[in-house]
């Protein structure tokens, strides 16, 4: 028996778009953004976001640091 792992498929904490997680499978989309959850307070409570809505954070959260 093969142990392959498989990507979840997610809906976005956020807006509710349907995409594939493969953080399982060490190959998920968000592992080459540069920045990573929790960008906000908020990050404890959302699951994953979607690659719009976590880039949509990411700018938020620097604008607030800055």
């Amino acid at each position: 028996m093969t142990d392959t792992a498989t990507p979840r498929r997610l809906a976005c904490a956020r807006c509710g778009t349907v995409f594939e997680c493969g953080a399982g499978t060490g190959d998920c989309w968000c592992a080459a953004e540069p920045y990573r959850l929790p960008l906000t307070p908020a990050g404890e409570i959302e699951d994953c976001l979607c690659r719009d809505c976590l880039r949509q954070a990411a700018s938020a959260a620097a604008r607030s640091s800055a």
